[in-house]
């Protein structure tokens, strides 16, 4: 990644340069992104090295988007066992405190 006019980074991508301007204090994440998209992009690469171009660009980015659907669905099933963990000792205590009235 380059660093172009403030805010602003180069990122190249297959070859080709995107100016990306990152909101303040998001640098980091802009590069992070870029390096996960890179990264994927030669994972795919590796599955299907015929591909190239937009294809390969389009596979990867829904590679990306399939793996961020499973997180998503894997964070609220975990958040709603912790919140039936909560619950549960809510409720646990809400009749401790009956009981010892």
């Amino acid at each position: 990644m380059k660093h172009g006019a403030e805010g602003v980074k180069v990122v190249s991508i297959l070859g080709e340069d995107y100016s990306i301007k990152a909101p303040a204090g998001e640098e980091q994440t802009l590069l992070d992104a870029a390096l996960m998209l890179k990264a994927a992009l030669a994972d795919t690469k590796r599955k299907y090295p015929t591909l190239i171009g937009d294809r390969l660009l389009v596979l990867a980015a829904m590679n990306l988007c399939s793996q961020q659907i499973d997180m998503q669905k894997r964070h609220k099933q975990e958040l709603d066992r912790y919140q039936e963990q909560v619950s549960a000792t809510v409720q646990v205590i809400s009749q401790a405190i009956g009981q010892s009235n």
